[in-house]
């Protein structure tokens, strides 16, 4: 296994460009995302608001004019190229004492005064329209997205109410299997999604709420695109194929995305992504899982890694999911979705949403050019959220 893990680490160093130098694939890249901004899927700073030490919830106290003490402010979100947001007014599924609704209020709370605060930086964006007016003004469009079904509290009242406060994406399921829709990660119970599951699909359809099928089983993915009369996306997932992980997207469903018009938004967590990683991680089980004793298996995990420090991604692992789900479903189909002050698992060089130019640079170098990138960078989402706008005026015209 250290011989596989060594390998790895070799074929996924950085190289140089094939035949474009580094230097003016990244100025090339820079000068791209200037003239087209990048609409990105998820982002959680608004937990980060809500749990870091320092702020604990109020937004006055963790100030993102400068530099903040997590992945994400307003000076790095322009050196990024970022023109629109969906902040992630995520809850936990596993608070389910704690009250779901409350949380989920409070974030979007959150989330509204973080915007109301920098007017001159940040403007809610509640339809396509205001997106493409507010990047064009120079200002960073916002839009809304909850993480996870749990939060409606198996009412379609409460998920009417959410849309009306401002969120235009709602995941399904976070890690908990749902009463009406089975997660990636959590215990299957409904084979995907129960009638009353499909209900808030529709109901999701009839108000123009985009459907996100990140972290739900691939049984829940099949049968929300059975029942979806609008694209659907994945907020901040990536493709199966490349790394068979459970958050990832299978090619069976990357499929389907051209008859749907759905996009998957690449993610960029590190163990998601990256085949080295889940080999270290592979390694380290060999190495230590079988050890029964608690003090001693935790010794020999501290042992384990002074060995061997983890790896991390590399923006070369990253692009490969990205060139992945446009050659299975298209390049109409994929965009991205980072995850920052999500996860502390970024590829090298984008630790931050200062590194969108870098995973640009690397799709030149490959051949990319400027019409698919611009799909890529926020097109091909802005594309989903006018669709989901006028199924929605479809269906009111029809009642």
């Amino acid at each position: 296994m250290r011989r596989v893990l060594l390998a790895l680490l070799c074929a996924v160093t950085p190289l140089a460009g094939q035949g474009v130098p580094e230097d003016a694939a990244l100025r090339r890249a820079r000068q791209l995302l200037a003239t087209l901004p990048i609409v990105d899927g998820h982002n959680d700073l608004p937990w980060e608001i809500r749990v870091n030490p320092a702020s604990v919830m109020d937004v006055t106290k963790y100030d993102i004019r400068g530099r903040a003490p997590g992945q994400t402010d307003l000076p790095r979100l322009r050196a990024g190229g970022v023109g629109a947001q969906f902040w992630s007014v995520y809850v936990p599924g596993e608070i389910k004492d704690s009250g779901y609704a409350r949380v989920q209020l409070e974030q979007i709370d959150i989330a509204r005064r973080m915007i109301a605060r920098y007017p001159d930086a940040l403007e809610l964006a509640l339809s396509v329209a205001d997106v493409r007016r507010i990047r064009a003004s120079g200002k960073v469009a916002s839009l809304l997205g909850m993480e996870g079904g749990h939060a409606i509290e198996n009412s379609l009242g409460a998920l009417r109410m959410y849309h009306a406060l401002g969120v235009r994406y709602m995941t399904l399921t976070h890690n908990v299997t749902l009463d009406w829709a089975d997660a990636a990660t959590g215990l299957p119970m409904h084979d995907g999604l129960t009638d009353f599951g499909r209900d808030v699909v529709r109901e999701m359809n009839r108000i123009g709420m985009i459907v996100d099928l990140s972290h739900v089983a691939p049984s829940t993915m099949s049968d929300a695109l059975d029942v979806a009369t609008a694209p659907i996306i994945f907020s901040h997932s990536s493709a199966r194929a490349i790394l068979d992980h459970p958050r990832n997207v299978p090619d069976s469903i990357l499929a389907r995305l051209p008859k749907n018009g759905g996009v998957v938004m690449v993610t960029f967590v590190g163990s998601f992504i990256s085949p080295t990683i889940r080999a270290w991680e592979q390694m380290q089980r060999d190495s230590t899982g079988s050890i029964a004793d608690r003090e001693t298996r935790r010794v020999a995990v501290e042992g384990f890694l002074k060995r061997h420090p983890k790896p991390q991604a590399t923006v070369k692992e990253l692009a490969d999911h990205v060139d992945h789900v446009r050659r299975i479903a298209g390049v109409d189909h994929v965009a991205l979705g980072g995850d920052y002050d999500g996860t502390s698992e970024l590829p090298i060089g984008m630790e931050d949403v200062t590194g969108y130019p870098q995973l640009f640079a690397e799709l030149i170098r490959r051949g990319w050019n400027d019409a698919d990138l611009r799909k890529l960078a926020g097109e091909n989402v802005l594309r989903v959220l006018a669709a989901v706008e006028r199924e929605r005026d479809r269906l009111a015209g029809a009642r």
